[in-house]
């Protein structure tokens, strides 16, 4: 199993949804975050006065997978994160060594 942390726009999470939905995974953690990478946060103008916003709004979103939904799973978030623009996110996979399921005790990939 693997788990993948993707960091995309707010605004792409529903295309990202169903993207993932189409390829059979329909269960994920989401979480509302803030960041910067490269571009290092940007700068608005307000009322004549210029701010720089160090920490740009995003969104974690968090789903455990078998082994060979892994590379569907990541094509999926690509196809639905992408605009093409300076921070459209990363995707970050990791080993995950067991899961549990609390109600039934259930181990494994049967507690996806």
């Amino acid at each position: 199993m693997k788990k993948i942390e993707a960091i995309v726009k707010p605004h792409k999470l529903d295309e990202v949804k169903e993207k993932l939905h189409t390829v059979g995974i329909t269960g994920m953690t989401v979480t509302e975050v803030k960041g910067f990478g490269r571009q290092r946060g940007h700068k608005e103008i307000y009322r004549g006065t210029e701010y720089h916003i160090d920490f740009i709004p995003k969104v974690k979103m968090e789903l455990v997978v078998e082994d060979g939904l892994v590379e569907k799973a990541v094509v999926a978030i690509i196809e639905g994160a992408r605009t093409g623009s300076i921070g459209d996110g990363k995707i970050f996979i990791s080993t995950v060594e067991e899961a549990v399921r609390i109600r039934t005790g259930e181990r494994g990939a049967e507690a996806l």
